[in-house]
Protein backbone atom coordinates (compact mmCIF):
# COMPACT_ATOMS: atom_id res chain seq x y z
CA UNK A 1 0.00 0.00 0.00
CA UNK A 2 3.27 2.16 0.51
CA UNK A 3 5.21 3.55 -2.61
CA UNK A 4 8.50 2.63 -0.51
CA UNK A 5 12.13 2.77 -1.88
CA UNK A 6 11.72 -1.43 -1.23
CA UNK A 7 8.75 -1.43 -3.48
CA UNK A 8 10.12 0.44 -6.30
CA UNK A 9 13.25 -1.69 -5.96
CA UNK A 10 10.92 -4.64 -6.22
CA UNK A 11 9.43 -3.24 -9.69
CA UNK A 12 12.91 -2.79 -10.91
CA UNK A 13 13.68 -6.50 -10.47
CA UNK A 14 10.18 -7.69 -11.53
CA UNK A 15 11.51 -5.77 -15.33
CA UNK A 16 14.40 -8.68 -15.58
CA UNK A 17 11.62 -11.39 -14.67
CA UNK A 18 8.79 -9.65 -17.74
CA UNK A 19 9.43 -10.32 -21.52
CA UNK A 20 7.45 -9.04 -24.96
CA UNK A 21 4.55 -6.47 -24.03
CA UNK A 22 4.07 -7.36 -20.50
CA UNK A 23 8.01 -5.95 -19.97
CA UNK A 24 7.34 -3.19 -22.45
CA UNK A 25 3.81 -2.28 -20.68
CA UNK A 26 6.22 -2.00 -16.78
CA UNK A 27 8.63 0.11 -18.43
CA UNK A 28 6.41 2.54 -19.90
CA UNK A 29 4.75 2.66 -16.25
CA UNK A 30 7.72 2.75 -14.53
CA UNK A 31 8.99 6.03 -16.92
CA UNK A 32 6.13 7.88 -16.61
CA UNK A 33 6.15 7.21 -12.62
CA UNK A 34 9.63 8.70 -12.61
CA UNK A 35 9.06 11.15 -14.35
CA UNK A 36 6.24 12.46 -12.13
CA UNK A 37 8.26 11.87 -9.33
CA UNK A 38 10.96 13.99 -10.58
CA UNK A 39 8.80 16.68 -11.96
CA UNK A 40 7.57 16.65 -8.13
CA UNK A 41 10.77 17.08 -6.57
CA UNK A 42 11.70 19.64 -9.19
CA UNK A 43 8.39 21.83 -7.92
CA UNK A 44 9.52 21.21 -4.63
CA UNK A 45 12.72 22.87 -4.76
CA UNK A 46 10.93 25.57 -6.64
CA UNK A 47 8.66 26.45 -4.10
CA UNK A 48 11.73 25.86 -1.16
CA UNK A 49 13.53 28.62 -3.40
CA UNK A 50 10.20 30.93 -2.91
CA UNK A 51 9.35 30.58 0.57
CA UNK A 52 13.22 31.73 1.27
CA UNK A 53 12.62 34.37 -0.47
CA UNK A 54 11.95 38.31 1.91
CA UNK A 55 8.45 38.32 1.06
CA UNK A 56 7.57 34.55 2.84
CA UNK A 57 10.58 33.64 4.84
CA UNK A 58 9.43 35.48 8.31
CA UNK A 59 5.61 33.96 7.88
CA UNK A 60 6.90 30.45 6.87
CA UNK A 61 9.42 30.00 9.68
CA UNK A 62 6.70 30.69 11.76
CA UNK A 63 4.21 28.52 10.41
CA UNK A 64 6.56 25.83 10.34
CA UNK A 65 6.84 25.94 13.79
CA UNK A 66 3.51 24.03 14.11
CA UNK A 67 3.56 20.38 14.04
CA UNK A 68 2.49 18.58 10.44
CA UNK A 69 3.17 22.10 9.04
CA UNK A 70 6.04 22.46 6.73
CA UNK A 71 7.41 24.43 3.56
CA UNK A 72 4.60 23.40 1.10
CA UNK A 73 1.67 23.75 3.79
CA UNK A 74 2.83 27.09 4.85
CA UNK A 75 3.42 28.73 1.44
CA UNK A 76 -0.37 27.22 0.43
CA UNK A 77 -2.00 28.66 3.70
CA UNK A 78 0.37 32.23 2.59
CA UNK A 79 -0.06 32.46 -0.62
CA UNK A 80 -3.39 31.25 -1.04
CA UNK A 81 -5.46 33.12 1.85
CA UNK A 82 -2.96 36.39 1.66
CA UNK A 83 -3.64 38.46 4.19
CA UNK A 84 -4.88 36.75 7.47
CA UNK A 85 -5.84 40.22 9.23
CA UNK A 86 -8.71 40.67 6.46
CA UNK A 87 -10.98 38.07 8.05
CA UNK A 88 -12.44 39.91 11.10
CA UNK A 89 -12.95 36.94 13.37
CA UNK A 90 -11.89 32.99 12.88
CA UNK A 91 -15.47 32.49 11.41
CA UNK A 92 -15.11 34.03 8.88
CA UNK A 93 -11.89 32.50 7.57
CA UNK A 94 -13.26 28.77 8.19
CA UNK A 95 -16.18 30.36 5.92
CA UNK A 96 -13.71 31.15 3.45
CA UNK A 97 -12.11 27.86 3.66
CA UNK A 98 -15.19 25.68 3.46
CA UNK A 99 -14.82 24.48 7.18
CA UNK A 100 -18.61 25.10 8.09
CA UNK A 101 -21.68 22.82 8.66
CA UNK A 102 -24.21 23.22 5.87
CA UNK A 103 -27.47 24.21 7.79
CA UNK A 104 -31.21 23.14 6.95
CA UNK A 105 -33.49 26.06 8.28
CA UNK A 106 -37.19 25.70 8.50
CA UNK A 107 -39.44 28.07 10.91
CA UNK A 108 -38.27 26.99 14.41
CA UNK A 109 -36.26 23.63 13.06
CA UNK A 110 -32.53 23.89 11.89
CA UNK A 111 -30.42 21.06 11.03
CA UNK A 112 -26.97 20.88 10.80
CA UNK A 113 -25.33 18.85 7.65
CA UNK A 114 -21.10 17.92 6.35
CA UNK A 115 -18.99 20.87 5.76
CA UNK A 116 -20.03 23.17 2.61
CA UNK A 117 -16.67 22.81 0.77
CA UNK A 118 -17.64 25.98 -1.02
CA UNK A 119 -14.67 27.61 -0.09
CA UNK A 120 -10.89 27.41 -1.03
CA UNK A 121 -10.38 23.87 -1.73
CA UNK A 122 -6.07 23.78 -1.86
CA UNK A 123 -6.17 25.18 1.72
CA UNK A 124 -8.78 22.82 2.86
CA UNK A 125 -6.88 20.01 1.71
CA UNK A 126 -3.56 20.83 3.59
CA UNK A 127 -5.53 21.46 6.53
CA UNK A 128 -7.14 18.26 6.31
CA UNK A 129 -3.75 16.62 5.70
CA UNK A 130 -2.50 18.45 8.74
CA UNK A 131 -5.07 17.11 10.59
CA UNK A 132 -4.78 13.70 10.66
CA UNK A 133 -1.21 14.21 11.12
CA UNK A 134 -2.27 15.77 14.20
CA UNK A 135 -4.73 12.68 15.53
CA UNK A 136 -0.84 10.69 16.08
CA UNK A 137 0.06 10.56 20.04
CA UNK A 138 2.81 13.62 20.68
CA UNK A 139 5.98 12.24 21.44
CA UNK A 140 9.18 15.39 22.31
CA UNK A 141 9.71 16.91 19.18
CA UNK A 142 11.89 15.45 16.32
CA UNK A 143 15.05 16.77 15.59
CA UNK A 144 14.16 18.10 12.47
CA UNK A 145 10.88 19.88 14.46
CA UNK A 146 13.67 21.23 16.79
CA UNK A 147 15.64 22.59 14.03
CA UNK A 148 12.57 24.52 12.80
CA UNK A 149 11.93 25.77 15.76
CA UNK A 150 15.43 27.45 16.63
CA UNK A 151 15.47 31.27 16.24
CA UNK A 152 11.99 31.91 16.33
CA UNK A 153 9.85 33.64 19.20
CA UNK A 154 9.21 31.81 22.53
CA UNK A 155 5.39 32.62 22.54
CA UNK A 156 5.29 31.11 18.58
CA UNK A 157 6.82 28.29 20.14
CA UNK A 158 4.64 28.23 23.13
CA UNK A 159 1.25 28.79 20.91
CA UNK A 160 2.38 25.74 18.60
CA UNK A 161 3.47 23.55 21.03
CA UNK A 162 -0.42 24.46 23.03
CA UNK A 163 -2.15 23.55 19.43
CA UNK A 164 -0.65 20.36 19.30
CA UNK A 165 -1.82 19.31 22.18
CA UNK A 166 -5.13 20.88 22.36
CA UNK A 167 -5.86 19.54 18.73
CA UNK A 168 -4.18 16.17 19.44
CA UNK A 169 -6.76 15.76 22.35
CA UNK A 170 -9.74 17.26 20.26
CA UNK A 171 -9.01 14.48 17.22
CA UNK A 172 -9.00 12.08 19.74
CA UNK A 173 -12.10 12.44 21.30
CA UNK A 174 -13.58 13.02 17.73
CA UNK A 175 -12.41 9.76 16.34
CA UNK A 176 -13.92 7.80 19.06
CA UNK A 177 -17.34 9.33 18.74
CA UNK A 178 -17.87 10.36 15.56
CA UNK A 179 -14.81 8.15 13.54
CA UNK A 180 -11.49 9.56 12.09
CA UNK A 181 -12.73 11.66 9.21
CA UNK A 182 -14.65 13.33 10.70
CA UNK A 183 -12.32 13.85 13.29
CA UNK A 184 -9.67 14.81 10.68
CA UNK A 185 -11.97 17.44 9.04
CA UNK A 186 -12.96 19.44 12.72
CA UNK A 187 -9.51 19.95 13.54
CA UNK A 188 -8.71 21.02 10.12
CA UNK A 189 -11.47 23.99 10.84
CA UNK A 190 -10.15 24.24 14.42
CA UNK A 191 -6.31 24.26 13.32
CA UNK A 192 -7.64 27.29 10.93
Amino acid sequence: SRWTAKHMKWLRDLRSALQGPDKTVLDEYLSLLEYTLGRRDALDREIEIHAGLPAYKERVDRLRCFYAVDILTAMVLLTEVGDFARFSSPRQLMGYLGLVPREYSSGEQQRRGSITKSGNSKVRHVLVQAAWNLGKVPRKPGHELSKRREGQPAHVVAHALKARKRLHERFSKLAFRKGRPIAAVAVAREFA
